[in-house]
């Protein structure tokens, strides 16, 4: 996930490296053309696989609104208008990732993200099923529903060979919507003090919190993250290579 578990970082998927022919170097009957490692992704991964799983349970459920479907429908319709029409990819290669390889720090607020953003609302949401609190299952469902199309979108970002511009787009677009699904389920946690209220007094406060946890991680990621961190790297990126191409 990329910033999405979202977490807004550049995190690559599973790759697979195979060789193109250099054109820098001459060719003689005596030798082979020399080649160049490029990058091949599958299309669906395990992580897009068990994202994919929530999508069809919550979908099944009928705790999804037409709203969320649309939003979902419209994002990868847009994602394939702007890849191209405003952001085409410059090279059959991937771009290169925006903070490198490998990166301890960002490897665990992704997994931060993943535990806070998807685990533990899944828990909450199947609890709740047990604990009669149907309120609370609504509430979390909408968020849980687009982080887990953000998951898999992202993915299909990545196996599709877009451009880094398109990959920003995804995780800053779904970040956005998701906050105002994190208001609505932070209002419906905090009313559950005058409405009446199935669960536990536990199962109460824990709700709260994971609602205010949500809210505050979600709009550090699109506003302290996102915005003026990961977006700016990407496009710097790809507008240079664009140059060096041109």
């Amino acid at each position: 996930m990329s910033g999405g578990v979202g977490p807004s970082i550049d995190i690559g998927l599973p790759k697979e490296k195979i060789q193109e022919p250099d054109i820098n170097k001459k060719t003689t009957s005596q030798s082979k053309p020399t080649k160049n490692p490029q990058t091949r992704r599958g299309f669906f991964t395990f992580r897009q696989l068990n994202a994919l799983a929530v999508i069809i349970v919550l979908s099944a459920s009928g705790m999804v609104s037409i709203e969320d479907f649309a939003f979902v429908i419209f994002s990868i319709i847009y994602m394939y208008f702007m890849s191209k029409t405003a952001f085409p990819a410059t090279s059959s290669l991937p771009h290169p990732r925006v903070f490198g390889e490998t990166n301890k720090i960002l490897s665990i607020y992704v997994f931060f993200a993943a535990v806070i953003g998807l685990f533990l609302p899944i828990v909450y949401i199947f609890e709740g099923i047990f604990e009669g609190d149907k309120e609370g299952i609504k509430a979390a469902a909408p968020h849980v529903f687009l982080l887990s199309s953000q998951v898999f979108m992202e993915g299909v970002s990545f196996s599709g060979n877009f451009s880094l511009p398109i990959r920003v787009f995804v995780p800053v677009f779904y970040n956005s919507r998701r906050i105002f699904t994190i208001v609505e389920w932070l209002r419906s946690e905090i009313s559950k003090v005058e409405a009446e209220y199935g669960g536990s007094s536990r199962r109460l406060y824990i709700g709260r919190a994971l609602a205010i946890a949500n809210m505050a991680f979600w709009c550090f990621n699109l506003f302290g993250f996102l915005l003026p961190v990961f977006l700016p790297k990407a496009f710097k990126i790809y507008y240079s290579d664009k140059k060096n191409k041109d």
